[in-house]
């Protein structure tokens, strides 16, 4: 191998802050540490948030409406606080010292969590009546569960854009790598997952709470060790700088300016007359003509200049306007995800509701717990993920095209028609169910003589839905990004899940504070027997429906 070729050509460094070798550093060896990494920490987060809705419900006394709201908004923030962790890794630590730090943050959260649910004083007091949690358990509970939003937060949109650094963007063999990358990264999460949702699960429902918050407190330590352990084989990227103060530069630049005329001649707006932008660890970007009005904050006039030096928040690159642009133009793509993930939020909250109510045996001594069911969205995930890379990429590939099988924008489309179906079955399983339950008269049944994995094709649809949609998102985020917005642009991604699970928060709300006027129970009440969750279901299929139609719009 020539010199040119043994050196990563795309600005990464090793851990020496020397320009990385190939040969010694990225690609699979490094990714392992990574996937690993990935794989426990999922099983972590998945441990102790699939069955929450029934800690909360059962834990903290709350009723059905509260609990589910308490989860979506929770979930959420896990979804938001990823900006934190886009802005710093891109403008001053790396990525590698932010999933690093929060990590650390996370591994406190686990551990105070597992406290609250062990420890006496910090556990609530129960008896046969139930459980009675004082205010301050509560608040623990709640400051333990919301420093693991903030660690999840700080570490997610790092992680699979670290380990896509691994691979040279300008290699072509590398690049194509890097695809099956986003695959086996997503096939890590819900290997973890599958764990948590079965054993950790009925763990917590006939062990114990302690054990089952405490072992994936454990599992978050040793996805640390294995982050650590690789350290020696990662390729980094330097940051950048702030992208959010760029984006403020250009948007800032461009009002002031909006009384100025853009030249036909591209070459006649402002770039840096270096090989390289002036942006570190980035190349430039070339003009394009749409979005044409952010195209005056590259007009060089007169004031462009203070004291013999270009001010930034009056004049701004060519590169810079192309960041902004290109992420304006991901926002259509963007708004798409959050119906999306508002579906895939009820796998964790209505699914299990729904549930709890139906006879968890399987076989005459075994009984599943409800939130464990989630598994067979994981298996349907471990199904589809190397299907999909291995033989329907290839028999896509001979009709399309295209290397990849399907575009990405495809993909996340044929995703989106998935999730709607996962709605509609999830709809009819639940007129079926209450249809049973008026036709016995078992509305104050506990549980109905009616077998629960009739819930397994809409958590088998989510899972197929999620190898298209979301690995397809993350996939297209990434290389839509400019180097230096890798991390934001993860971030935004994830921001869809945080905006779903808030768009369920206040879609339960105002469904119930509607459906229970003049003394009715509504919709969504404690007795799922005397509601409608069915009316919930198909709202949500409407709505996934309009989401598809107007994607195709866009």
């Amino acid at each position: 191998m020539s010199e040119d070729y043994m050196y990563a050509r795309d600005g990464t460094v090793d851990s020496h802050n020397n320009p990385a070798n190939k040969n010694k550093t990225g690609k699979w060896k490094a990714c392992g540490f990574i996937l690993g990494n990935e794989c426990c920490e999922r099983l972590a987060y998945y441990g102790m948030s699939t069955n929450l809705v029934n800690y909360l419900r059962i834990r903290l006394n709350q009723g059905n409406v509260t609990a589910s709201n308490n989860v979506t908004n929770w979930s959420g923030t896990c979804y938001i606080t990823p900006l934190i962790g886009a802005f710093l890794p891109d403008a001053y630590f790396g990525r590698y010292w932010i999933i690093a730090i929060f990590s650390i943050v996370y591994c406190v959260g686990m551990t105070l969590l597992t406290m609250t649910a062990s420890v006496e004083g910090l556990n609530p007091s129960c008896d046969e009546n139930g459980c009675d949690p004082t205010k301050s358990q509560v608040v623990v509970c709640f400051l333990a569960l919301y420093l693991i939003a903030l660690g999840t937060g700080g570490i997610k949109p790092c992680v699979s854009s670290f380990g896509a650094d691994q691979f040279d963007a300008n290699d072509e063999a590398e690049r194509k790598k890097k695809s099956s990358f986003f695959n086996w990264f997503y096939l890590s999460i819900n290997v973890g997952a599958l764990v948590a949702s079965s054993a950790l699960v009925w763990i917590q429902m006939n062990v114990g709470w302690g054990w089952g918050f405490g072992i994936p407190a454990v599992s978050m330590f040793i996805a640390v060790g294995s982050f650590f352990s690789g350290s020696r084989l990662y390729q980094f990227q330097k940051p950048g700088g702030s992208p959010i103060t760029r984006i403020f530069q250009v948007l800032v630049a461009s009002i002031r300016k909006s009384h100025v005329n853009v030249p036909h001649d591209k070459t006649l707006l402002y770039e840096t007359t270096d090989a390289e932008s002036n942006i570190k660890g980035s190349c430039k970007l070339e003009h394009s003509k749409t979005l044409r009005f952010f195209d005056k904050a590259a007009v060089e006039v007169e004031g462009d200049h203070v004291q013999g030096l270009i001010s930034p928040w009056k004049l701004c690159t060519v590169t810079q306007v192309e960041e902004l642009k290109s992420i304006i133009r991901l926002l259509p793509v963007w708004a798409s995800g959050i119906i999306f993930s508002t579906v895939y939020s009820q796998m964790s909250t209505m699914f299990v509701l729904q549930g709890n109510t139906m006879d968890q045996h399987m076989g005459p001594n075994f009984k599943i717990p409800s939130a464990s069911l989630s598994l067979f969205d994981t298996v349907s995930v471990i199904f589809w993920t190397p299907v999909y890379d291995r033989i329907i990429v290839r028999i896509a590939r001979k009709y399309t095209g295209h290397e990849r099988g399907f575009t990405q924008l495809q993909r996340m489309g044929i995703g989106l028609v998935l999730s709607t179906i996962a709605m509609i079955v999830a709809g009819i399983l639940e007129v079926i169910r209450l249809n049973y339950v008026r036709r016995h008269n078992y509305y104050d049944l506990e549980y109905i003589p009616m077998s629960i994995f009739w819930q397994v094709p809409q958590y088998f649809f989510v899972g197929c839905a999620e190898v298209f949609t979301v690995i397809g998102q993350v996939e297209f985020f990434y290389d839509q990004a400019h180097d230096a917005m890798r991390s934001l642009c993860s971030a935004l991604a994830l921001t869809t899940v945080a905006l779903g699970n808030y768009l369920s928060t206040l879609l339960v709300t105002i469904v119930n504070n509607l459906t229970t006027r003049n003394g009715n129970l509504g919709w969504i009440p404690d007795n799922m027997n005397l509601g409608h969750l069915d009316y919930f279901y198909w709202l949500l299929a409407i709505l996934s429906l309009l989401n598809f139609l107007v994607y195709l719009w866009i």
